[in-house]
């Protein structure tokens, strides 16, 4: 089985708000297995630190190589490193798990310095060895306004020097940059995540929370994306779900003593209006940003008049569309892969006249043009075609739009397309696609299709019968076949099995 395990290297905090205490608290509210590492003692209260103290560099190796030894870790996340000297042994460690551990861990930098109190933890002249030992061996670097500053001496002034703070940060080692907005003074209502890869830009906004205590928020955001990873994430879905976690813990958090108070701890987030929203490039804010692209928000695409849009057979010819439509199969896709529009062109007519005969909603996958041209009930689009299909155009066409996802960060740009269905895979593996994405599995869908619960979902991937009722439990209104009806050695019998598991 695939190890868990996160380390947290970072200082206790007294008042538990923050630090070692935040980090536990939040890696087994996501559901990771938690180990930490304690590089210094804080005395601290809500109001104010009194005293930073080092452990001594004895026990501060003696930690990292007890649980080297015993429980590597898959992602380690950084916190408040005090003393030059720890720093340096940090970053001979990292470089020595990286180049012999089995599983090279990935490693997570919060940068911290300053207390949200405003008090200084670290000690003088610690930022140059930082800069010169300990990013080029971090994978992802996640500062603030201020800390960019400190870093990179970039100032935070405009959208578009976020790339610029990146880039220079990538220059200097690390691998990648996630700048936490909740400060910046060029979008006052909105609090804007920015990660920046050297090559990918995403970018996440959320609503600007008043009256919320916010003691954590740096070393929670951190900590629930080296959960996440831990489980298999990619760091896009990571960034929605680590935003979604802080977003609810910032809503649920209380005042303990006289000063600011810390977030809550709630485990999965689950609510739609704490995800945050994927910053689209022909949006304000990617104007702003200056994002690449053109995807834009639109008024939405004509609804297919169901949630539950039944058995859905994805099929590669018109014999095969015509056999499922006379067993009454209500909703099908034509998929032909490769060719070039003048060869499916035919079977693209051929396939619309058939669904329009047998009154079904048939959709055409990723010849979109030919669908207009030729009158459609829909069409299908996989995530990279998404970027370069006239979306407008097949909207003011009339045509439905069904769209492929993989994970929260594709749903979650999805949905501000409006589209009429959106399909989640692939669940199971499966034989009739190469996948960039892992299997998601039953766990991950029910969750999928509880934030989707106002749009048609459409599950996808390695279904066969026998798995059928377990992933029409998790709330889908629809399963996508391909080989379950097409090796089938009686395929009318299959797609009534199908129907039945779905009444």
């Amino acid at each position: 089985m695939m190890s868990n395990i996160v380390w947290t290297i970072a200082s206790s905090d007294s008042s538990a708000g923050a630090g070692i205490q935040a980090d536990l608290h939040t890696i087994k509210a996501l559901g990771a297995d938690g180990c930490s590492v304690i590089s210094a003692v804080t005395a601290q209260n809500s109001q104010t630190v009194s005293l930073v103290e080092s452990v001594s560099d004895k026990m501060f190796i003696a930690q990292l190589d007890a649980l080297a030894s015993d429980m590597p870790a898959k992602i380690i996340k950084i916190g408040l490193i005090a003393s030059i000297e720890h720093v340096k042994i940090l970053a001979e460690k990292l470089a020595e798990y990286k180049a012999s551990w089995s599983v090279a861990p990935f490693v997570i930098y919060d940068p911290v310095a300053v207390a949200s109190t405003g008090d200084e933890m670290t000690e003088e002249g610690i930022n140059e060895v930082i800069k010169s030992q300990l990013l080029p061996v971090i994978d992802l670097l996640t500062p603030n306004a201020k800390e960019v500053f400190t870093l990179s001496g970039h100032m935070l002034i405009s959208g578009e020097s976020l790339k610029g703070a990146s880039e220079k940060l990538i220059e200097m080692g690390c691998k990648s940059v996630l700048i936490k907005g909740g400060h910046l003074p060029f979008l006052e209502e909105q609090c804007i995540d920015y990660y920046f890869d050297g090559e990918r830009e995403i970018a996440l906004t959320s609503p600007r929370l008043e009256n919320v205590h916010s003691h954590g928020t740096g070393c929670t955001l951190s900590s629930a994306l080296a959960a996440t990873m831990a489980q298999s994430y990619f760091v896009e879905d990571a960034l929605v779900i680590a935003k979604a976690y802080l977003n609810q813990g910032l809503k649920g958090s209380k005042q303990l003593g006289k000063g600011e108070g810390a977030i809550a701890h709630f485990g999965w987030p689950s609510d739609n209006a704490d995800f945050p929203e994927v910053v689209l490039p022909e949006s304000k804010v990617g104007y702003e940003l200056d994002l690449q692209g053109t995807l834009e928000a639109g008024p939405g695409f004509v609804s297919c008049d169901t949630h539950k849009l039944g058995l859905y057979p994805v099929l590669d010819s018109v014999e095969w569309l015509e056999k499922v439509l006379k067993s009454g199969v209500k909703t099908l896709q034509l998929r032909i892969k490769d060719k070039q529009p003048e060869q499916v062109e035919q079977q693209i007519i051929d396939a619309i006249a058939l669904g329009k005969k047998y009154d079904a909603r048939l959709f055409i996958n990723d010849y979109w043009q030919l669908a207009i041209k030729h009158g459609a009930y829909g069409v299908h689009l996989g995530q990279e075609d998404m970027d370069v299909a006239d979306l407008p155009q097949i909207a003011e066409a009339g045509l439905r739009l069904g769209l492929s996802t993989h994970g929260y960060y594709e749903i979650q740009r999805a949905k501000q397309l409006k589209p009429s269905y959106i399909a989640l895979g692939h669940i199971f593996e499966t034989q009739t696609k190469d996948m960039p994405s892992d299997p998601q599995g039953l766990g991950r869908l029910a969750k999928y299709a509880a934030l989707l619960a106002e749009t048609p979902t459409v599950a996808i991937g390695g279904i066969n019968l026998q798995r059928a009722p377990d992933v029409y439990k998790t709330g889908v209104g629809s399963i996508a076949v391909v080989t379950a009806i097409t090796l089938a050695d009686d395929y009318e019998d299959v797609i009534s099995r199908f129907n039945d598991i779905m009444k």
